[in-house]
């Protein structure tokens, strides 16, 4: 699965996650490494860093800067779902390497 310039919107995440539903991620996917570069009503700039499995799995790292100038980090390990309409569905499972290093979940789908 190649991801490469493929658009993402969160349509779910836990309620102490910070990204919100008008962000959009951008991945770029060069041989297995996807990047993304973000920003939303939350985050003042986000990276994201990640390698791609044989079954389209995403092992990423991220940071961020929020409003309040605070920095974040993060791990996350996103698993795609195929639609019908070829669309994909990432469910991600990701924890806080920084702050109270609390665990939740996301979904994002594809634009």
């Amino acid at each position: 699965m190649n991801y490469h310039h493929k658009k993402f919107k969160v349509i779910h995440n836990s309620e102490n996650g910070i990204v919100d539903e008008e962000m959009i991620f951008h991945y770029v996917q060069i041989g297995n490494i996807l990047t993304c570069d973000y920003s939303g009503a939350n985050i003042r700039k986000g990276q994201l860093i990640g390698l791609v499995d044989e079954n389209g799995c995403i092992n990423m790292r991220y940071q961020q800067i929020n409003i309040a100038d605070e920095r974040m980090t993060g791990t996350c390990f996103s698993t795609p779902e195929k639609w019908r309409n070829g669309k994909i569905r990432l469910h991600e499972k990701w924890q806080w390497t920084s702050g109270e290093q609390t665990a939740g979940t996301s979904i994002l789908e594809e634009t």
